[in-house]
């Protein structure tokens, strides 16, 4: 199976307009763009029967009381891991490409609450699943931003991070039209579920900083 983007290259920089967040010289960061990358596919396996998609970023720190300290860097080694970004499920396989901003485009505090989204063609129109992304855990408590956040929402690594951050977007054949999930899911409840049900999977990968430094170097 093979993947691509319209949006980036394997390997390459996240555009900011696909972020959560971006560098503001003056506040240190702002609210971003938030739009889901164009994504397309071919050379779906025989046998297959959806396909289910994932934006996971590996590079997240464990510990999140490390984040974004004045005057206090997140060192290179401190524990990661992974933060869920996106899972979205019952991709059809007629479904053969994303556009960009298609499920996400701008950023809605509290959380997008809509735990499917609409995919049109001419057969018919399919209702594809989205869980709960890891902002509902970062957000929490957070009396402006804190709710379920569904589908998609872009990288915003802590600024003061020593470490560049991935984001994989992983999509993979399965041979079950479903997955047996509650309607309100996580992502690594999503991942979990995938187990003796994949045929092919395929991804890409894309690096994203809020730190100043560190930026200047991924667009050398």
């Amino acid at each position: 199976m093979r993947l691509w983007s319209e949006t980036f290259r394997d390997g390459g920089l996240m555009p900011a307009d696909h972020a959560f967040a971006e560098i503001d010289p003056a506040s240190r960061v702002r609210l971003a763009g938030n739009r889901n990358p164009h994504l397309a596919w071919d050379e779906v396996p025989n046998g297959t029967e959806s396909l289910a998609l994932f934006c996971i970023d590996p590079d997240a720190p464990q510990d999140a009381s490390l984040a974004n300290v004045e005057d206090q860097a997140l060192p290179l080694t401190a524990p990661r891991g992974d933060f869920y970004h996106w899972s979205l499920l019952d991709l059809p396989t007629a479904m053969r490409s994303i556009a960009a901003g298609q499920f996400s485009s701008g950023i809605t505090a509290r959380g997008k609450q809509a735990p499917t989204v609409s995919w049109p063609d001419s057969s018919g129109t399919y209702a594809l699943r989205q869980g709960i992304n890891d902002y509902t855990a970062w957000f929490a408590g957070d009396a402006g931003m804190g709710g379920d956040y569904y589908g998609y929402d872009g990288p915003c690594p802590p600024w003061n991070d020593e470490r560049i951050h991935h984001y994989i977007f992983r999509l993979y054949a399965l041979d079950v039209p479903h997955l047996a999930l509650p309607e309100r899911f996580t992502g690594q409840q999503a991942h979990a579920a995938l187990y003796g049900h994949i045929l092919d999977e395929a991804q890409l990968v894309v690096a994203y900083s809020l730190n100043p430094e560190l930026a200047l170097t991924l667009k050398k």
